[in-house]
């Protein structure tokens, strides 16, 4: 197929780019380079730079250009930042994807892949399912869950093949390609910043959530796994109109337990220091994957917190700057 993936200079738009060159797919990435890197595109990739609430530049790119699906990855992601700035993220997250859906259609795009969130959850103390009750806890779940409502309309009304992808913490690198944003507010790559001695300690927000050590829990998933999830679903959807698929391990470790972790994979004490909560922190988020495991034949392959941090910290050894383009 000929794909368009959005947001493919990013942490997991560029993996998923490479994934589906390696499945034999015609890519070519579309991204502002707001946060992604020009480094991360693969090589095997056509590049165009743009932005998604340029109609005129989506148009420019989809025109007779028989594009057979297209994956949206171009979005703002920090929950904390949206609730200080929500207007930028309704703008960039709501419009914007909106102007990509429609110029979709009216370019006979047939297939659409959207990179979504447990953001759209309300916090549950056991593993969430896709039939869960919705409930953002801040304006970035809440962005994305507009964009899902979006989806089913247009499949109802223009006959717009979709895939919703939820999923938790991705983490963990994949060959060339690791985590680096700027500014950083990932945990993973924060706590391996401290045992790089790039930052003096870790930050946790909040320890005092009804959990067993008192910080927020999350379901991590390897970086690779996600991506590969992604290929299969833009295969299901030759027989599937309409999919909505949870990701995860459907294991939860807390902030606490996470940093431990990073202390046995790097060796470094990494100090770290409470400090108040943050506006649209759930203090559960732990997936069920039963549903793509059993639809589409999904299994993680590196489900192991201490792997995939080891992963991260490879790369980041390795990458002690990013990718080189201040971006870190």
């Amino acid at each position: 197929m000929k794909v368009l993936v959005t947001g493919g200079a990013g942490y997991i738009g560029s993996t998923v780019a490479q994934q589906l060159l390696d499945a034999g797919h015609t890519v070519t990435v579309f991204d502002n380079l707001s946060s992604g890197h020009r480094a991360a595109v693969p090589p095997g990739a056509a590049f165009v730079r743009g932005e998604t609430l340029d109609r005129a530049a989506l148009d420019e790119v989809l025109v007779d250009a028989g594009f057979d699906a297209i994956l949206h990855f171009a979005a703002f992601i920090e929950a904390g930042e949206s609730m200080r700035e929500p207007g930028r993220f309704f703008r960039n997250n709501v419009t914007g994807s909106l102007q990509l859906i429609d110029a979709a259609v009216a370019h006979g795009v047939g297939r659409f892949v959207f990179s979504s969130t447990a953001g759209v959850y309300a916090s549950k103390d056991s593993p969430l399912l896709e039939t869960d009750p919705v409930g953002p806890a801040s304006v970035y779940g809440a962005t994305k869950y507009m964009v899902e409502q979006a989806l089913e309309w247009y499949q109802r009304i223009h006959g717009l093949r979709v895939a919703v992808l939820r999923y938790f913490n991705a983490a963990g690198a994949a060959g060339t390609r690791g985590e680096a944003h700027r500014p950083e507010t990932h945990l993973v790559p924060l706590v391996l910043q401290v045992a790089l001695g790039k930052r003096r300690e870790i930050a946790i927000f909040g320890d005092d959530y009804p959990t067993p050590d008192g910080t927020c829990v999350r379901d991590y998933i390897h970086i690779e796994d996600l991506a590969t999830a992604h290929v299969l679903a833009l295969g299901g959807l030759a027989e599937q109109p309409f999919m909505r698929f949870n990701l995860g391990n459907g294991a939860g470790y807390s902030v606490r337990e996470v940093i431990e972790s990073a202390r046995r994979v790097t060796g470094h004490p990494i100090p770290a220091v409470v400090h108040p909560r943050r506006a649209g922190d759930p203090a559960i988020l732990i997936a069920s994957s039963d549903r793509i495991q059993a639809e589409l034949g999904w299994h993680p392959q590196h489900p192991e917190l201490d792997r995939i941090i080891e992963s991260a910290w490879r790369w980041h050894l390795a990458h002690p700057d990013g990718y080189g383009d201040g971006k870190q």
